[in-house]
């Protein structure tokens, strides 16, 4: 694993258990929906976790006036049905500005160590929601220099009158960006996916959950001759995971080959991940390695959805990086001076290809992605939904 240097907290014993008692104790009134076998993600202590604020938290989500010409919700490029993903190849913000990157995965985001797919100091939802709100560079919501008429709109809608003062009660005017984003923030942490057929499997004990062929995908999977759960490993099938018993927090970035321009390791201008943060030469293409949950529901893959299925990943990880022979990305990415020394190549008959996509097919959460808990709630057929004002 290589760890971006800097990046890498260890948290002692007495620190986690108040954390996590700090979390059980704000949360009880969320009832969270998760196993009796999984603990619930960390909820810091600035922002603890209410039914109200949740609730709140869920109408912003969908709610298309939080972009400044009222085009698009979080939910227009996070969408239930794809894992929180989205179906295009890079993201479109609200003025129709393509981004260079994919919009990452809410799946299980409340138990990220870190957030974007490559900016190590993003560490807290409620710090991370300003920037598809305020960004310019690209224009996602588009709301810079327009949080004033954002709130004379949410002020207009009775319901928000109400949602606010009871999600955040003895304030004078709770209709602050703070309030917003710890709404939102607690909406997301709600975001889990863990009715996987693996998890029944795996940890309900049913033997029947899964295919044979999935089973023997798990074995491939986790074993050192393909190595993915290095990068991918633990509950969430991802190594930047915590939760109320975790013990340690890392922060974990990784350059998997996927180009190789010049020779000399370059990605392309404006996408080479974790070095444009922090320019050091050997960050050069690092990109934060996502949870697994809903792969199959979640193509493209990679930071810019370079790579259209789940087979072509599988082509890139075996042949240890990507070859690109022509046109301006053309290099071969297995010989990349600063990849990850992990993505090292792999041999796999057919059978062992159809049992590992099985394997990752198994991943997939149906109840997470048709959950009305998550759903849009100014949709008619939700019960008890009031439609947008």
């Amino acid at each position: 694993m290589i760890v971006v240097r800097g990046f890498v907290l260890v948290a002692a014993a007495w620190l986690v258990a108040i954390l996590a008692g700090a979390a059980m104790a704000t949360s009880e009134a969320c009832h969270w929906d998760i196993p009796v076998w999984a603990a619930p993600p960390i909820v810091p202590d600035e922002n603890p976790m209410s039914s109200a604020k949740v609730a709140l938290g869920h109408y912003l989500f969908y709610d298309k006036r939080l972009s400044q010409n009222q085009t698009y919700a979080c939910a227009t490029c996070h969408q239930q049905r794809l894992g929180f993903s989205d179906p295009n190849v890079t993201a479109i913000g609200s003025t129709g500005e393509r981004h260079p990157r994919r919009a990452s995965t809410l799946t299980n985001v409340g138990y990220a160590t870190v957030l974007t797919w490559a900016n190590p100091s993003q560490r807290k939802l409620e710090q991370q929601m300003l920037v598809p709100l305020f960004g310019e560079h690209p224009v996602e919501l588009g709301l810079a220099g327009h949080d004033a008429e954002l709130f004379t709109r949410l002020r207009a809608d009775g319901r928000y009158e109400r949602m606010f003062t009871a999600a955040f009660p003895g304030q004078s005017d709770p209709f602050t960006l703070g309030n917003l984003t710890k709404a939102i923030a607690s909406f997301e942490r709600t975001l889990i996916s863990l009715d996987s057929p693996y998890d029944r499997y795996r940890y309900g004990g049913d033997e029947n959950a899964i295919s044979d062929a999935a089973k023997r995908g798990e074995k491939l999977f986790s074993g050192e001759k393909l190595q993915c759960f290095h990068c991918h490993g633990g509950v969430n099938f991802s190594d930047d995971s915590a939760d109320t018993r975790t013990r340690i927090f890392s922060v974990s970035f990784h350059n998997t080959g996927l180009y190789n321009l010049g020779r000399n390791g370059a990605y392309p201008a404006g996408n080479s991940g974790v070095f444009e943060i922090t320019r050091d030469p050997n960050d050069m293409g690092k990109f934060k390695a996502p949870s697994l949950r809903n792969v199959a529901v979640r193509a493209p893959y990679m930071h810019d959805g370079s790579v259209s299925n789940l087979d072509a990943a599988l082509d890139h990880y075996q042949a240890g990086g990507r070859t690109i022979l022509t046109g301006p990305y053309a290099g071969i990415g297995s010989k990349n001076p600063h990849k990850d020394p992990l993505i090292a190549g792999f041999v796999l008959s057919p059978s062992e290809r159809a049992d590992l996509i099985a394997f990752l097919e198994s991943l997939t959460d149906q109840r997470f992605l048709t959950n009305p808990a998550f759903s849009d709630p100014f949709a008619e057929t939700l019960p008890g939904a009031e439609p947008r004002s």
